[in-house]
C-alpha cells in the first residue's frame, strides 16, 4: 500500500483544532461536540435558544473546509473525489444516519468526546463503528471487488 499526500503537520493542527472545539464547547455551553446530534438539533430543535450555537457550529465546519482549500494552506493536497456513484453516496448517508440513531450519536460524539471523558458506552459504540468499517471495506474491497 502507498501513501498519498502523507500531511502529517496539517493532519496534527487539524486534530488538535477538533480536540479545541470539542473542549471549548464543552466549557462554554455543557455540550457534546458530536456532529449528528449538533446537525439533528437544527432539524428537530429542543429549544430555540439552542439553535444559534448549532448553526455557528456546521457553518464553522464548511467555512473552516472552504478558507483551508482557498487560503491555498493545503497546495499539494490533490482534489477530492468520490470513488462511489450518488445514488451510492445517498445509500451510504442514509445507512450511517441510521446508524448514529441507533448508537445514539457518531464518530465524533463517541469517538472524540465520549473516549476523552472515559465513557464505557461510547467505548462500545466506537469498538462497534470501527469494527463495522473494517468489515465493510474488507467485504467491498476483497469479496465484491469494488
Amino acid at each position: 500500500m502507498e501513501i498519498i499526500n502523507f500531511t502529517p503537520i496539517s493532519s496534527l493542527i487539524g486534530g488538535g483544532l477538533i480536540g479545541l472545539a470539542a473542549a471549548l464547547l464543552l466549557v462554554a455551553k455543557g455540550r457534546i461536540a458530536g456532529i449528528s446530534g449538533i446537525a439533528g438539533g437544527i432539524i428537530y430543535p429542543e429549544s430555540k435558544g439552542d439553535m444559534a450555537w448549532r448553526i455557528a457550529f456546521v457553518a464553522g465546519l464548511i467555512l473552516g473546509g472552504l478558507i483551508y482549500q482557498w487560503s491555498n494552506i493545503g497546495v499539494g493536497v490533490e482534489h477530492i473525489q468520490a470513488m462511489a456513484s450518488t445514488p451510492t453516496l445517498i445509500v451510504a448517508g442514509l445507512l450511517v444516519g441510521i446508524g448514529t440513531q441507533i448508537g445514539t450519536g457518531c464518530t465524533s460524539g463517541h469517538g472524540i468526546c465520549g473516549l476523552a471523558r472515559r465513557s464505557p458506552r461510547s467505548l462500545v459504540a466506537t469498538l462497534s463503528f470501527m469494527g463495522s468499517a473494517l468489515v465493510t471495506v474488507f467485504i467491498v474491497r476483497h469479496l465484491v471487488g469494488g
